[in-house]
């Protein structure tokens, strides 16, 4: 892989391994603190090296990237994939509640219906599964 600069901004870096749309996208992310670069808040203009570490903060979630490679043109997937070391722990599933759902026009639920709704409610805020797997 050949290197494009030695000397490559933060920006045109996170930039260019498609971690952002944009380079504006990447410099605003930067200007709103959710860019660090050491573990230190980074500017769009920081020059970056092998071997630093960046945190990108994406989605309400960090994820971590260890430079491997600098770059400053945007190039394939593959190749962007390889400039870099993703250090991000894996994020546990998220339990999603699930509304229970009629169908239209079937009118208000009966009693039955209602306590059994009620059943599933208290059965997923004591266990956190809706489908009795506990």
């Amino acid at each position: 892989m050949k290197q494009a600069s030695k000397a490559v901004r933060i920006d045109a870096w996170l930039w260019s391994i498609r971690i952002y749309k944009t380079r504006s996208a990447a410099t605003t992310a930067c200007r709103a603190g959710h860019v660090r670069l050491n573990d230190k808040p980074a500017k769009a203009a920081q020059i970056i090296v092998p071997g630093d570490t960046i945190r990108v903060r994406q989605s309400g979630f960090d994820r971590i990237l260890e430079v491997s490679a600098v770059i400053a043109k945007r190039v394939g997937a593959d190749i962007a994939a390889r400039c870099y070391i993703d250090h991000t722990p894996v994020r546990p599933k998220e339990v999603i509640p699930q509304v229970p759902v009629r169908d239209r026009g079937t009118g208000r639920p009966t009693k039955k219906d209602r306590r059994e709704m009620e059943r599933l409610r208290d059965q997923f805020h004591q266990t956190g599964d809706y489908h009795g797997n506990s």
